[in-house]
């Protein structure tokens, strides 16, 4: 019985000190270092920052993903196509004849833009558990259209969305 009448001030004093300190507001922007002003009137913290350009931006077109990279071995394309299929994405091959960039020429209205859309090349392929069959079918692909560009995209068919679009096949006129 003893040990159950403990002192409210002993709770108190126990509980306040394990709690951490309350929040105290925003520091005021006199403390926080701006750097020093340089004479074209922007701000340097002293820091040098050394950044490499990605890609230049005229005369060198990119795509989506992984199209910074030199075109890939067939041993490296079956691996990606795996990740696709391992993620349970619906492998799908799209083609374009032509321009194969976002351009404007028919249109110039807002939000309209020519070449978004890639043709389908067959169906989705539902049920694609090698990766060999999708390689198949981009040969199949070049065959017919040798001068297009090709790329796979990964479908998620649960949640609507496309997940993964890389190009596969840049036609021989493509200097990128």
């Amino acid at each position: 019985m003893a040990a159950s009448t403990i002192s409210s001030s002993a709770v108190t004093s126990v509980t306040r000190a394990s709690l951490a300190s309350p929040f105290a507001g925003v520091k005021s922007p006199s403390t926080i270092s701006l750097g020093r002003k340089l004479e074209n009137g922007s701000r340097s913290s002293g820091f040098k920052v050394k950044c490499m350009q990605v890609w230049p931006p005229l005369g060198k077109r990119k795509f989506e993903t992984l199209s910074y990279l030199p075109p890939l071995p067939v041993d490296a394309l079956l691996k990606q196509i795996d990740y696709l299929i391992r993620s349970g994405w619906i492998p799908c091959i799209e083609f374009t004849v032509g321009e194969g960039f976002v351009y404007r020429e028919h249109h110039h209205s807002p939000g309209y833009y020519d070449g978004r859309y890639w043709t389908m090349w067959k169906l989705p392929m539902y049920g694609c558990t090698d990766s060999t069959q999708v390689l198949a079918e981009v040969e199949a692909n070049k065959k017919e259209y040798p001068n297009s560009y090709i790329r796979i995209i990964g479908f998620d068919n649960k949640r609507q969305v496309q997940c993964v679009s890389f190009i596969v096949h840049t036609p021989p006129s493509f200097h990128g």
